[in-house]
């Protein structure tokens, strides 16, 4: 049995060890590019993300922890792409956090503790290490965002990050006090033989249930939990906004599957009210307010959230009229939709990053104008990233809205078909605010015309990124097989 305990946790605890490795390192290192540290955590990353994609494919489900931890092929998955987002990030990232004194070994030590907290997240089996992999989480993006300390829109960005985050992180614990209060058990398997039994005071289980569906939201962004994410995204740095834009949201899918459908699949009919409210409004609030917006990175924080609003519409149709026959269909399009947004998020970010240089950010819609005729590869590379957030086809956006939208059709429910409905509708709204991106690097006329200058691995990785999104679009049916495989194995066990 102790053999199983550190076997279904070797890959935290080498990421933990690195961690420590990689901030030791960096007390030594000299060099102002800090070329070692960089290149010591992406072997980190590498080996981590080797062993997660190794585990998942041998399928094999095993409990540590006196059960309080599980390692299954669903775990695994999110924790292989959350490592695989932090990787690109940092590759995007080096450039820009060395024009701006950001590039320390605190960047990455953090990410990595991060990473840490997110693949604590996803293979929680107990309320307290959920809470346990959000506090590593987040104490480290709060740390990130606040980089520059001498920028006052990054410190005021993390103070906001920082004070609504304790805010949610109340309502988690609140939420799941009063769900230890009804059920006896903070494991989640007992947790859902009590709801399952019915011999627990449901008014007690749906007070919890309503806080903890709030904290969730809140890691999400989805409306009306959704106040920090346009400030955060457009005052923190663009190497700590993609690090909330991207990992992050694997994490919270995780935490939905772990904590509603794991442990509360039987108060379903509770919660899914509440994720087609959060969902509905998400979606319009997104989708409109983002019209609006004149700054790029505040634009894709409103679209962010009209995503998120699209991820819980699949997860809202896993359970119908008490019947779980759509369940592994529903939540494996959302775990795709999730999977292919933060794909195309970080190309997204990664293209603003390399066009900013010291003094200028470049993060204003205006500042990508003619950027066709500055460089015809990296506007055709944006325009698809575009394309797939408003998902235009043939890019993987619009496979994964299509497999959302076919999850809740399939279900036979006209409530649920009125949502498809709706989603497609608002989505046509939405996809303006994108192809306004496209017009303004095709049609307009360049005010900057300063060469475009960037390290070779970063525009490497962003042709790798663009292709990736194009790729998963065309042949979407191999992910969409390893999430399915996920999913299946997590609600069998």
């Amino acid at each position: 049995m102790t053999a199983m305990n550190w076997l279904a946790v070797y890959p935290e605890i080498l990421l933990l060890v690195m961690a420590c490795l990689v901030a030791l390192t960096d007390l030594f290192v000299t060099d102002p590019k800090r070329t070692p540290t960089y290149l010591l955590t992406l072997l980190t990353l590498v080996g981590v993300g080797g062993i997660h994609l190794a585990e998942f494919d041998n399928g094999a489900t095993l409990y540590a922890m006196n059960r309080m931890v599980v390692s299954d092929p669903m775990g695994h998955l999110l924790a292989f792409f959350a490592t695989v987002a932090i990787f690109v990030t940092l590759v995007y990232s080096r450039p820009y956090a060395e024009s701006r004194d950001m590039l320390k070994g605190e960047l990455f030590t953090l990410s990595l503790l991060s990473l840490l907290g997110i693949s604590v997240m996803v293979s929680a089996q107990n309320f307290l290490v959920v809470y346990l992999g959000l506090e590593l989480m987040s104490l480290s993006l709060y740390a990130l965002v606040a980089m520059r300390r001498d920028h006052a829109a990054s410190t005021e960005a993390a103070m906001k990050y920082f004070v609504l985050g304790a805010l949610a992180s109340g309502f988690l614990l609140y939420g799941m006090s009063m769900m230890y209060g009804a059920t006896g058990s903070l494991d989640h398997a007992r947790v859902f033989e009590a709801i399952g039994k019915g011999e627990v005071n449901h008014q007690v289980l749906v007070f919890g249930l309503v806080f903890v569906v709030s904290g969730l939201a809140f890691k999400l962004g989805a409306v009306p939990f959704h106040m920090w994410v346009p400030d955060v995204y457009q005052g923190a740095p663009t190497a700590a906004t993609l690090l909330i834009a991207g990992a992050p949201k694997l994490a919270a899918f995780g935490l939905l599957m772990r904590v509603l459908v794991e442990a509360m699949l039987g108060l379903a009919v509770d919660w899914q009210q509440m994720l087609i409210v959060l969902s509905v409004c998400s979606l319009i609030v997104g989708n409109i307010v983002a019209i609006a917006q004149t700054n790029l990175k505040r634009m894709l924080a409103y679209s962010t959230i009209a995503q998120m609003g699209f991820l819980l519409l699949g997860v809202v149709s896993g359970v119908v009229n008490g019947n779980t026959l759509s369940a592994a269909n529903a939540y494996s399009s959302s775990m795709f939709y999730i999977i292919t947004y933060v794909v195309t998020t970080l190309g997204s970010f990664g293209l603003i990053m390399l066009l900013a240089r010291e003094g200028f950010e470049a993060e204003e819609i205006a500042d990508l104008a003619g950027l066709h005729r500055r460089s015809p590869l990296l506007a055709a590379v944006m325009a698809v990233f575009m394309f797939s957030l408003a998902g235009i086809p043939p890019t993987v956006g619009f496979y994964a809205k299509l497999a959302v939208l076919q999850a809740l059709v399939t279900t036979g429910s006209s409530a649920l078909l009125g949502l498809a409905i709706f989603a497609v509708v608002v989505s046509l709204i939405g996809a303006f605010y994108y192809l306004r991106v496209v017009k303004v690097m095709y049609f307009d006329a360049p005010t900057d015309h300063s060469p475009i200058t960037g390290p070779a691995d970063a525009r490497v990785m962003l042709s790798i990124n663009g292709a990736a999104v194009l790729v998963f679009g065309l042949l979407p049916g191999g992910l969409m097989a390893m999430c399915a495989q996920a999913i299946v194995k997590a609600l069998g066990t």
